[in-house]
């Protein structure tokens, strides 16, 4: 049985984050032993360094928030970010070119990442909020194509963040062959336990030592 915090992407991505905000992130995952951290590509190195004698893997965003950056710009931050330290890539899908239905684009773009880190896990942000249910069907469709590892609901930046009936419709769409991360708007761990029995493997908040440490009274309702 896996803990919560075994699940828990602990997360700061916000404009104003300073470096010092990243290391006590970082000090935080270690205490909590949090699966990850998740950071702006910029702290990457620092995240790492912090972090290699522990467990807990580096994160980094890349085409952060808004996917709009050219695919050749999401290969070279991906590069830069593994040759950083980092563990995993979550990148933002191109919103416009999905709303466009230009699928062979988007197909190429997350493959291309996912040549350049190898081994190391992919994760494609779909941002749902901006999405309707056949575009995240389709999204979740084009990233199994391409070998992703991971679909994600959303960058915690869009107008809205994780739903029940969209991690739904991506948990129907990719079985299991690709895993799901919830992020944006998850800030107890009721909402992160919902989550991870519709079949979550990975959250992605803020709020990590709030969910973990407000289930610590009754350990029943934090394993899976």
């Amino acid at each position: 049985m896996r803990e919560l915090n075994c699940f828990i992407d602990h997360t700061l991505l916000k404009a104003t984050a300073a470096p010092e905000e990243i290391v006590k992130l970082c000090n935080e995952a270690k205490q909590y032993k949090f699966y990850a951290v998740c950071v702006n590509s910029c702290y990457t190195f620092l995240a790492a360094n912090e972090l290699k004698n522990s467990d807990v893997k580096v994160a980094s965003v890349v085409g952060f928030p808004l996917g709009a950056s050219s695919c050749h710009a999401k290969v070279c931050e991906a590069k830069q970010c593994i040759k950083d330290g980092a563990d995993e890539i979550d990148m933002v899908l191109n919103i416009g070119l999905l709303k466009a239905k230009l699928h062979k684009s988007i197909g190429e773009e997350i493959a291309a990442v996912k040549k350049e880190i190898g081994s190391r896990t992919l994760k494609v942000i779909l941002e749902i909020c901006y999405l309707t249910d056949d575009e995240i069907r389709m999204a979740c469709q084009i990233a199994k194509r391409a070998e992703a590892d991971f679909v994600k609901t959303s960058t915690g930046f869009g107008t809205g963040g994780a739903t029940e009936h969209s991690v739904k419709i991506m948990v129907e769409e990719v079985g299991d062959t690709l895993k799901i991360k919830a992020s944006g708007g998850i800030k107890d761990a009721t909402t992160a336990e919902k989550y991870i029995k519709m079949g979550v493997s990975r959250i992605g908040t803020s709020s990590g030592i709030e969910i973990v440490t407000s289930t610590k009274k009754d350990t029943n309702e934090h394993t899976y």
